[in-house]
């Protein structure tokens, strides 16, 4: 089985974070089933792949819950005739991070796990993000394809070059430690959901864009951008992805890769500001104190 090869280190009580390697030979990979385990499937037209997915996921998770974007096609029917028991969702707005925060507001789960629907992310991999969690205390556990024992069979030249890049500039930026940005196999407990700040609301019928900041598939890394400026224990671990096994990607090298960049750029807006607002209010202060 594989191991964990590096842990960020939560800052809660430091202004630094640093790298550890810790050891994880004691590591149980025996999912703890006191913990409930939430399982949230975004998809759309996927009804040739969700019967893989659904058949490959552990018998002891708590709930699996699929949230449509508005499919064409029979996932949900298929959905629900491969796994009676799956809760449908339907998303608010359009794009997978609207699709996840849906998911996100709809599990009772005490962990979610992120699983994509076209069979690239392994079920079989779900209890080394859960035993993460559980074992390490970390509050949220990042797959990597660039760690050892992870890889990509869908990784392109271009965009692993676009997201090694975008890494370095988070690293810099955030004082982090990423390895793979962009990745989205993610797992955390639920509790640290209001640290994302999501919002499911539907936008509004007369809005230019049926999509709102963060409903693309820049969420991967606003999210991960999040848990890092809220200070939170993040845990990298290994994980390979394979290719889509029918069907063609919504994603877009460029377009996508530009919504990335932008999110890094408004996140660390959104870093500094409460520091600028503590500054604002202290100057203000001195010049009350001092008319």
């Amino acid at each position: 089985m594989t191991t964990i090869y590096r842990q960020r280190v939560s800052a809660r009580n430091s202004d630094t974070n640093s790298v550890k390697n810790p050891d994880y030979s004691n590591l149980s990979i025996t999912p703890n089933r006191t913990e409930a385990v939430s399982v949230v499937i975004p998809a759309m037209n996927e009804e040739k792949n969700i019967p893989y997915v659904l058949d490959a996921l552990p018998r002891w998770i708590y709930e699996c819950i699929l949230v449509d974007g508005n499919s064409k096609d029979n996932t949900v029917r298929v959905a629900r005739e491969v796994m009676p028991s799956i809760k449908v969702v339907r998303q608010t707005r359009r794009g997978k991070g609207n699709a996840l925060a849906c998911g996100f507001k709809a599990a009772s789960g005490d962990i979610i796990v992120m699983l994509d629907a076209d069979c690239s992310t392994r079920p079989e991999e779900i209890k080394l993000f859960v035993e993460t969690l559980i074992e390490t205390g970390a509050d949220f556990a990042k797959g990597s394809r660039s760690l050892e024992g992870g890889g990509s069979a869908d990784l392109t030249a271009l965009r692993r070059l676009g997201n090694w890049a975008l890494s370095k500039c988070v690293n810099v930026l955030f004082k982090t430690d990423f390895t793979d940005l962009c990745y989205g196999y993610n797992a955390f407990w639920a509790d640290i959901l209001p640290e994302f700040d999501l919002h499911v609301e539907p936008v509004d019928p007369f809005s230019i864009s049926p999509m709102l900041w963060g409903d693309g598939f820049e969420i991967e890394t606003l999210l991960a951008l999040r848990a890092a400026s809220a200070n939170l224990t993040i845990v990298e671990i290994p994980s390979i992805e394979d290719s889509r096994m029918h069907g063609r990607s919504n994603l877009n090298a460029f377009r996508d890769g530009m919504r990335v960049a932008r999110t890094i750029r408004t996140e660390w807006k959104r870093k500094k500001r409460p520091i600028e607002e503590v500054e604002e209010k202290a100057v203000q202060k001195e010049k009350s104190d001092v008319a």
